[in-house]
């Protein structure tokens, strides 16, 4: 990803999302009752959010009595602050994280909104070069296809994170602030958005600075719709995608095998599961080789994935990968190496399916 201030998903709540699968119900904090705020949480009242309404209303031009009506609106959501918080024992296994992402139904739905988007699809594959089930896992991993959209006000969640959790305050007052920027430029009331506990928004989960930075108008209608147009959402991941580097026609994983008497010396350069990235010529003088060399060669340094599979007589054992320079791209939209490994295999469940559902159906014609 770019600077560090439009990453989708901020470096605060990656840990987080490595140490739960994504968008389940159970890591997921649920709002409060709405009530009124204790004082240390009247935000209007409060030095610091007075001296943020004058910065935003000189640098925006909304004007400062809207603004200090909305933060008087704001509420404090202290189950945000304690998810941030909650702390990693270990992170978890792909063979206990996967799952959810792979099951039949998330399968399902997939090929169900292939089929219902294949025009925005292909053209986003012609535009931006990603293939069209890569961006359908992103969202079924993402919200699963826009059924989980999340139940906080963005407005709160931002508001909570930029003055009540100090680790990344500069990093949440900055989201906020493109937030209001983002409400003024489509006109929406900002106290009426809903998302993530950590302020994604939309199908795709964007950051309101990812959100205005990488959100395009793909259905032409004036203006881009991360909630309500599958077609804005579908260009939106795409362009996301291809302006942090993605290599049009080239692989995202490889599986790889690694020569029996190389393996201690290898698996000493994973650091959490994934390697520095490095030639292939530098893995192969190593001992390490992808299974099949695809037509595509990758021409950039790969690195060595390893994914965990079940331990069988009580032995830890792993899958290992070579992870192309698209794989780390996927990286740029949640760092967790098991987020990136979870899109390509749905991806590629979304795609065998589809495949699958087609011969099938040309079969019994």
């Amino acid at each position: 990803m770019p600077p560090a201030a439009v990453l989708l998903l901020p470096l605060a709540i990656l840990a987080l999302a490595a140490a739960a699968p994504a968008h389940t119900k159970s890591p997921v904090p649920r709002p409060p009752d709405a009530a009124a705020p204790d004082p240390a949480h009247r935000y209007a009242t409060r030095a610091d959010v007075r001296a943020f309404i004058g910065e935003v209303a000189e640098e925006t031009g909304i004007d400062a009595r809207t603004l200090t009506r909305w933060f008087a609106d704001a509420r404090f959501q202290p189950r945000i602050v304690a998810a941030m918080d909650r702390p990693i024992v270990e992170p978890p296994k792909w063979y206990t994280y996967a799952p959810p992402f792979l099951t039949p139904e998330r399968i399902a739905g997939g090929v169900a909104f292939y089929a219902a988007n294949a025009d925005a699809l292909a053209r986003a594959e012609r535009d931006f070069g990603v293939p069209p089930e890569i961006v359908v896992a992103i969202v079924g991993v993402e919200t699963f296809y826009g059924r989980n959209l999340g139940s906080y006000r963005v407005f709160d969640a931002l508001t909570t994170l930029a003055f009540d959790y100090p680790r990344r305050g500069a990093f949440f007052r900055g989201e906020l602030k493109e937030f209001l920027r983002l409400s003024r430029e489509q006109g929406f009331a900002p106290l009426e958005r809903k998302g993530s506990f950590a302020g994604a928004m939309g199908v795709p989960q964007f950051m309101p600075g990812s959100y205005r930075r990488f959100a395009v108008d793909f259905d032409g209608d004036g203006h881009a719709d991360l909630w309500t147009s599958t077609t804005d959402v579908v260009g939106s991941v795409a362009n996301f995608l291809a302006r942090h580097d993605w290599q049009r026609g080239e692989p995202v994983l490889l599986p790889a095998t690694i020569d029996d008497d190389a393996r201690d010396a290898v698996l000493r350069k994973l650091d959490g599961g994934i390697s520095e990235r490095r030639t292939l010529d530098a893995w192969a003088d190593d001992g390490v080789a992808p299974d099949v060399l695809p037509s595509a060669l990758p021409a950039d340094t790969v690195g060595l994935l390893a994914l965990e599979a079940p331990p069988v007589d009580g032995a830890e054992h792993a899958d290992y990968w070579i992870a192309c320079a698209n794989f780390f791209v996927l990286t740029r939209y949640n760092r967790s190496r098991l987020y990136a490994a979870a899109v390509w295999h749905l991806a590629e469940a979304i795609r065998q399916a589809r495949a699958a559902t087609t011969t099938n159906s040309a079969g019994s014609r």
